[in-house]
């Protein structure tokens, strides 16, 4: 089937459909025919009489009929119908905005899912939103990105909290607090605020509003993290039904069964994650970790370090595969790569949260929870799954513990 981009849109030329987050939104044909005119004449005026002949065949309507039909085109546009423009003596222009092409390029490489995706991304809507700066799409496509950069440890955390909320607040200005947008706070209150209850009660809402994959992954990573496991398990079910070929679905569901100490299930789901998406990060990380709790050292090693070779950039993986190393007897081996670490630390962000891991594993306690007061003071987003990560199950009983996730969850 044929298809035409614009904006959040596909124009799916056999079928006559014109469709948005993979809806058709039941254009009527004659009004899918003018669209594509205009489309094809993108950003330049249409006269009547062209559109007549390009559109209509040649045969002779009122103009009032045209004029009808383009204001259908305008509504099934949404937020959108002000790139419906329109002049006497003229005619008809679809104006799209100059960033379109690149903010289009930023969700393609937002969907690569690693970090010089979401890096390339960034700049693709920083871009756009420089070139327009009233088009929403780029804010959103802005603070999504911030947001992805922060949740997994790619930038620090304060920056790319900040850089959330400014763009955030330039999208909800103008597209209002859409279902999307409204997801993205919860997350952000959930991973940067932990205003727990304002977190809940926002990725619900969304939720009931438009209950994606993505809004039940969040939830069902929400009530993991709290240890509500027969709360979370509904939400992951209908992750499931949503999409099961959502791309972080598999390490939810992997990170889902490792809190519960289940570890043959989270091998059963990590093994079908990496199967579905060999190149997804996270996925593979918390395979090799189910791998690691369940025994299987030497493919947990493969998978960790296969982690770090798909992804060279995202520098906590190696801190991971050190901290299995070390918990394994491979000391020398583990505090070598700590060594790297540290000094990859001085030019590059690496959270603190997965230097306390590897610390710990080397026996290092106080140096462990000096990471983790750095990780605190830095906010990490990984702070939010403390209470129930099973890799810190050996310091369960030090009150520095207690201490720091009674501080991080009043």
């Amino acid at each position: 089937m044929s298809q035409i981009a614009l904006g959040p849109f596909y124009l799916e030329t056999d079928a006559l459909q014109l469709v948005r987050d993979g809806v058709d939104l039941k254009l009527r044909p004659q009004a899918f025919l003018a669209l594509k005119t205009l489309l094809k004449r993108r950003n330049e005026y249409v006269p009547y009489e062209e559109l007549l002949r390009e559109a209509w065949g040649g045969s002779i309507v009122s103009r009032h009929t045209v004029a009808t039909t383009v204001a259908e085109v305008r509504r099934a546009l949404a937020e959108y119908g002000s790139w419906l423009g329109y002049r006497p003596k003229l005619g008809y222009r679809l104006d799209v905005p100059r960033g379109d092409e690149m903010i289009r390029t930023g969700w393609h490489q937002w969907n690569r899912r690693t970090r010089e995706g979401f890096e390339k991304a960034l700049d693709c809507f920083q871009r756009a939103a420089q070139q327009d700066p009233s088009d929403a799409r780029a804010f959103e496509g802005m603070s999504r990105s911030w947001l992805t950069l922060g949740f997994f440890g790619l930038r620090p955390p304060r920056e790319a909290s900040e850089g959330f909320v400014e763009a955030h607040s330039h999208a909800v200005a103008f597209r209002g607090l859409t279902p999307e947008l409204r997801h993205d706070r919860g997350v952000a209150l959930h991973v940067f605020d932990r205003k727990l209850a304002e977190a809940e009660a926002e990725l619900l809402q969304s939720h009931q509003e438009n209950a994606t994959a993505s809004a039940c992954v969040h939830l069902t990573l929400f009530y993991t993290a709290r240890g509500n496991f027969s709360r979370a398990a509904p939400f992951l079910e209908q992750a499931r039904t949503a999409d099961p070929l959502f791309a972080t679905l598999p390490a939810t569901e992997t990170f889902f069964w490792l809190c519960q100490g289940r570890f043959d299930a989270a091998v059963a789901s990590g093994r079908h994650g990496v199967d579905l998406h060999p190149y997804q990060p996270l996925g593979r990380s918390y395979y090799a970790q189910a791998l690691e709790f369940s025994g299987d050292i030497p493919e947990a090693l493969r998978q960790h370090r296969l982690a770090s070779v798909v992804s060279p950039d995202i520098l906590w993986l190696r801190a991971l595969e050190a901290r299995c190393l070390a918990c394994t007897g491979e000391i020398a081996e583990a505090r070598g790569i700590l060594q790297d670490l540290e000094r990859l630390r001085a030019t590059d962000y690496i959270d603190a949260y997965y230097l306390a891991l590897l610390h710990g594993a080397l026996g290092n306690t106080d140096a462990a929870f000096d990471e983790f007061a750095r990780a605190e003071k830095e906010n990490s987003a990984a702070l939010y799954m403390v209470q129930v990560d099973p890799k810190l199950n050996a310091l369960r009983a030090d009150p520095r513990l207690t201490a720091l996730q009674r501080r991080l969850f009043v």
